[in-house]
């Protein structure tokens, strides 16, 4: 199995997980033609679409995904407010698990600014059991067992301070900031809550362009957990064994 990185930020998210048979994509937030060009121009062995929430970074192609026989898959709240009727739009429900072919996903509740947020808990034979959290300020959730963990890691308060203070961000953008996305500061905690005894990959998702500092969270992270770190941009492959 293969984590093929399409994009990540505020300029739109798109990862893909796989191997040759089967092709699962998280996040829908870039042009369509540029999921279609990640994906090799084949369609046969995608499985579905999961999709955490309704912001247009994670959701633009969300229509065009479904216009070409993609199966989607999200809560009733973020359908509801991208006004989604397709039959091919599945609701899903909190900790209540589903399969799609080889991949078993438990979808959880994430905090965020959006109707009905979620985050994914994907299992597979090939990389065994991985956490999907994006765009949350809080998890209430601890899991263990967890082989690889791709979590947000959009801010540091320090770097976010500076920049008020320097009139680079509006406090009104940074107060939305700091109640809606995890920080450096919020995924140590994160991390410490939560059996890493079988972590082999740590992949640091939705780096703010302004407010991050990806090789400081890289060092810290290593640091505070002894677990390689990868910092997610586009273009990043990892192969998941």
């Amino acid at each position: 199995m293969r984590l093929k990185v399409l994009g990540s930020g505020s300029s739109g998210n798109c990862y893909l997980l796989q191997n040759k048979n089967e092709t699962l994509i998280l996040e829908c937030g870039l042009p369509y033609k540029t999921i279609l060009k990640g994906l090799n121009f084949n369609l046969s062995n995608v499985v579905g679409c999961l999709v955490t929430h309704e912001h247009k970074d994670h959701s633009k192609a969300i229509n065009d995904v479904l216009n070409n026989s993609i199966d989607v898959y999200s809560s009733n709240g973020t359908l509801k407010a991208m006004n989604i009727e397709s039959y091919r739009a599945k609701i899903i429900e909190s900790e209540k698990q589903f399969k799609l072919r080889g991949f078993t996903i438990l979808p959880f509740e994430a905090e965020h600014d959006a109707a009905e947020p979620l985050g994914f808990l994907i299992q597979h034979s090939d990389f065994g059991k991985m956490l999907f959290i994006t765009d949350s300020y809080y998890c209430q959730y601890n899991f263990s067992k967890i082989n690889r963990i791709m979590v947000e890691c959009n801010y540091s308060k320090s770097i976010l301070n500076e920049n008020i203070e320097s009139g680079l961000i509006h406090p009104t953008l940074a107060n939305r900031l700091l109640k809606s996305h995890f920080s450096m500061e919020h995924v140590k905690e994160f991390l410490k809550a939560n059996d890493l005894s079988q972590c082999r990959e740590i992949i640091l998702i939705h780096l703010s362009d302004s407010n991050s500092n990806a090789a400081q969270f890289k060092e810290e992270i290593e640091k505070l957990t002894g677990i390689p770190v990868y910092i997610a941009e586009k273009g990043l492959e990892l192969e998941l064994f």
